[in-house]
């Protein structure tokens, strides 16, 4: 498969828990949910642009906390207009946005940006549900490997 996530090339941290069957870095990862993200795991709010080409849309905190809970390290967030944020991981001195390619061409800007917390992220009951859905998903897509 060709990636094309920010941070693919180094993205080979190895994950801390061995929950996940099949899931060793976050390519593996980036594969699962390829399998998984849809209009229902999307942000409310950008569900109807949400397409299976542009897959990632709308994907980003609810990937990178569960990214976190795979492998650790921090979630951190590029600001973007509105006053929301987009996550990414940070994983020792490995960085990885495996929902970057939403933006397309956007360059986005890696560094210097606030650490997220799931439970400001969470507060949302609906971000809370989607997140558990795609954990669940992810699961039941491992179980069967």
């Amino acid at each position: 498969m060709k990636y094309k996530f920010w941070g693919w090339e180094q993205a080979d941290v190895q994950a801390i828990t061995e929950q996940y069957r099949g899931i060793h870095t976050p390519l593996d990862l980036y594969d699962a949910l390829s399998e998984i993200w849809c209009a229902d795991t999307c942000a409310p709010r950008m569900r109807q642009s949400w397409t299976p080409g542009n897959r990632t849309l709308g994907q980003c905190s609810i990937t990178a906390f569960l990214a976190q809970d795979i492998f650790g390290g921090k979630v951190y967030g590029v600001p973007r207009p509105g006053g929301n944020f987009h996550c990414y991981n940070v994983v020792g001195d490995c960085r990885f946005d495996l929902t970057s390619e939403q933006f397309g061409d956007e360059a986005l800007v890696y560094e210097n940006n606030p650490e997220q917390f799931r439970e400001v992220h969470f507060a949302k009951e609906e971000k809370r549900l989607r997140y558990e859905y795609l954990k669940r998903e992810l699961e039941k897509l491992c179980s069967g490997r």
